[in-house]
């Protein structure tokens, strides 16, 4: 069963949706999205299947994004992502009297990174779990395969500053697009492209709320964002951290996993990319299972 429901997150609101188990196992997962998408989308299908298995799972907008409150509309913004996840778990312990209980935080994308450091701020988060981990701001300064040329880090920062320029005359901050425009133009920028193109812009993935466009100032904010700086005081609680052999981020979940202390563990899909993990369904299911079995552990579940 699964309900529309909603919290506040430094003032905003946020727009979520409640699922629950027909036979609870006293677990409750808070699932966050990937950059640019929505929680009808990744989180929705991992929300389910985990569902069935007896977990309570909230899935969540960002804000600015989705059905969720803000202005302007499509900034990605690491600290306010970060909130939201904390924001989340406050909104579960209201409802559970103030005590927040068994709860447990799974990033996608994204999300992988911004749940690492929510956790690591937030000890009511129990046990983190990630798929496909990204770091925005390693994304941002050295590409999704960590192999951007550094000029282009200062070219994005000049357009930020220039586009934040206009927007102090104008009041309007400026746009970009994600995504390439055409089929054509997702396929010569590499395998990594197309595959996000394919997912949010044909009828694969595509969500009429899921952001197509970032504002200017998402770089800046994204750039100097580092995810995992603080990932080592996750432990002792458990950490899994899921990723795929053919993603091209799947460097960075390695380099997370470097940094954080343990109990850490490495689960690595065979055979799958990096956006086989938001929806085809054998690696979803692979992931579930891992997920599913990490957090009855990690958690207690009965």
């Amino acid at each position: 069963m699964k309900h529309d429901v909603n919290f506040s997150s430094a003032g905003l609101t946020i727009a979520a949706c409640l699922y629950g188990p027909d036979q609870p196992n006293g677990v409750t997962l808070v699932i966050g999205h990937p950059g640019s998408s929505v929680k009808e989308q990744s989180p929705a299908l991992y929300a389910e299947k985990l569902r069935e298995r007896g977990f309570r799972v909230l899935t969540f907008d960002a804000a600015r994004q989705g059905a969720s409150e803000g202005l302007p509309r499509g900034l990605e913004d690491p600290a306010q992502r970060v909130e939201d996840f904390k924001a989340a778990v406050s909104w579960l312990g209201k409802q559970s009297g103030g005590d927040a209980g068994r709860i447990g935080g799974l990033g996608i994308c994204a999300s992988g990174g911004y749940i690492v450091q929510a956790a690591a701020e937030d000890p009511r988060i129990g046990a983190v779990a990630t798929v496909a981990a990204v770091d925005v701001g390693r994304q941002v300064r050295l590409g999704a395969d960590g192999q951007q040329p550094p000029e282009l880090l200062k070219a994005l920062l000049d357009g930020a500053a220039q586009a934040r320029s206009r927007a102090a005359l104008s009041g309007n901050i400026e746009s970009f697009p994600i995504f390439p425009i055409d089929e054509a133009s997702a396929r010569a920028g590499g395998a990594h492209v197309f595959e996000g193109w394919e997912y949010y812009c044909t009828p694969r993935g595509d969500h009429p709320r899921a952001a197509k466009a970032l504002t200017w100032d998402s770089i800046d904010r994204m750039a100097t964002f580092d995810a995992f700086r603080f990932i080592d005081l996750i432990a002792p609680r458990p950490l899994l951290m899921i990723t795929a052999e053919k993603a091209v981020t799947a460097w960075m979940t390695h380099e997370a996993l470097e940094r954080a202390g343990s109990p850490r563990r490495l689960h690595t899909i065979a055979g799958a990319t990096h956006v086989d993990l938001y929806d085809r369904e054998d690696a979803v299911n692979a992931a579930v299972e891992q997920l599913a079995g990490f957090f009855a552990q990690a958690l207690g579940s009965a």
